[in-house]
């Protein structure tokens, strides 16, 4: 009907011209900045909602490395643009991210943050970080916002292309485009963009497309971005920064573990913490400046093995409102095993971990209309409720259904290796932020 046509126009419809793009006729002309808010993920901000009360550093403690921190992002005319930092889980990577996320963002500097997250499925793959970057940048400047909205326009379709391609199309070329026109200064320009939890991206291919598109898009273009990205050290990000990687000239590496001892800093956050918690109790020995002895704070720094996931779940054990925090703590020291040269670096929290949940569940199943229901799997229940919009929660049955199947399958994909449905369990109740 319409042989060899290149480009034709029906009012109100669709514009089909011969670059391929895909344009909504005059009627019903699209917005490109309300596309864009439609293909972002709010729950990777670093002051989302989603996020409340985040982890982030105590006061007075990971000082040394906040300030080299903050110290390399002020630095416009250091050499290196991208910062990676790689610890082991419960470093403290995420509580340092979400610091200078604040710091940055009280100073202006701050031009966009995401934090991955295994267990929110709007923020644990690469479907959304691109256009939640290029919205975050865009809010700071109106021609770039504009500049961006346009591209948008150009190309409906740019979401479902590569990151590398989005990258070029959503923020590096309208970044330049509004630089070279003057509206734009880049010497004042927020310059700071924080990715933290690289890990928590699914798919080690995917980890390795990003680090691929930083580089490309973003450090080979000379912008005057500084990124600063926390990940494990996994194998997507170790390969990219060791001596034969492609990143290894280009990136400050910055390893928490071997660089900085947090021995120090974890016993200042449980001596602050604790006594804030005594203060707070209505148990008079709590109240007394003897509490929490010395001994019972030494001996948990010893079994935190430099981890602040170990101090920050005994804060929030202790501080529970039923009991004395007196009495809890005299617990918690008791489970602690006694420091030993061979003790592994998470002996003690997977030990802790382990006692908080049978303790938790020795309570629920006490109460006689929870006999027969299995508590660890709907406390994986609430969990993944948790992550859900208020108004698309799946009901307890329905969710523990796709849990109870969700873990038979793994079983029978993985028991031949020797792993068992109760290893598994501990291993999905992480919370997030734990890093």
């Amino acid at each position: 009907m319409f042989a060899n046509a290149q480009s034709f126009n029906v009012e109100n419809m669709i514009n089909v011209g011969s670059s391929q793009n895909v344009q909504i006729g005059q009627g019903n002309r699209i917005d490109g900045w309300k596309m864009l808010l439609e293909n972002i993920a709010p729950n990777a901000l670093h002051d989302s909602r989603a996020r409340f009360d985040p982890p982030k550093c105590d006061e007075d403690t990971r000082v040394e490395v906040i300030q080299e921190l903050v110290d390399w992002i002020q630095d416009r005319d250091a050499p290196q643009h991208l910062l990676c930092m790689t610890g082991a889980a419960g470093a403290g990577k995420s509580a340092l991210q979400q610091t200078v996320a604040e710091l940055c963002s009280g100073s202006n500097t701050l031009g966009s943050a995401f934090f991955f997250s295994a267990g929110d499925p709007t923020r644990n793959d690469l479907t959304h970080i691109v256009p939640t970057i290029a919205c975050q940048i865009g809010l700071h400047n109106s021609a770039l916002r504009d500049a961006i909205a346009k591209a948008v326009e150009k190309d409906p379709l740019i979401f479902d292309k590569t990151i590398k391609i989005q990258m070029d199309t959503l923020v590096v070329t309208p970044f330049k485009r509004v630089c070279a026109s003057g509206e734009l200064d880049r010497n004042t320009f927020p310059h700071a963009i924080l990715i933290d939890g690289l890990d928590e991206c699914s798919g080690e291919e995917n980890q390795a497309e990003l680090l691929s598109t930083i580089k490309y898009c973003l450090l080979d273009n000379d912008l005057p971005f500084r990124i600063f990205l926390a990940s494990r050290p996994e194998w997507a990000i170790r390969s990219t920064l060791d001596s034969e990687g492609y990143l290894y000239q280009l990136a400050y590496h910055i390893k928490l573990s071997d660089k900085y001892d947090a021995t120090a800093d974890i016993r200042r956050y449980l001596w602050r913490r604790l006594r804030d918690i005594g203060r707070r109790s209505r148990d008079r020995r709590a109240q007394s400046h003897l509490w929490p002895p010395q001994k019972d704070i030494e001996k948990l720094v010893a079994a935190a093995s430099g981890q602040f996931i170990y101090a920050a779940t005994v804060v929030k054990y202790v501080s529970e409102h039923r009991s004395s925090p007196v009495d809890i703590l005299r617990i918690v020291v008791d489970w602690t095993p006694e420091a030993r040269p061979q003790t592994r670096p998470f002996e003690g929290l997977d030990m802790l971990y382990r006692n908080i949940l049978s303790t938790a569940k020795e309570m629920y199943e006490a109460v006689d209309t929870n006999k027969g229901r299995d508590f660890l799997l709907l406390f994986r229940v609430h969990q993944m409720n948790a992550l859900r919009p208020y108004d698309d929660e799946l009901q307890e049955p329905e969710l523990a259904d796709v849990v109870k199947s969700y873990f038979d399958k793994w079983e029978r994909a993985y028991k031949k290796y020797g792993f068992t449905i109760t290893k598994f369990r501990f291993q999905a109740l992480h919370v997030d932020g734990a890093d």
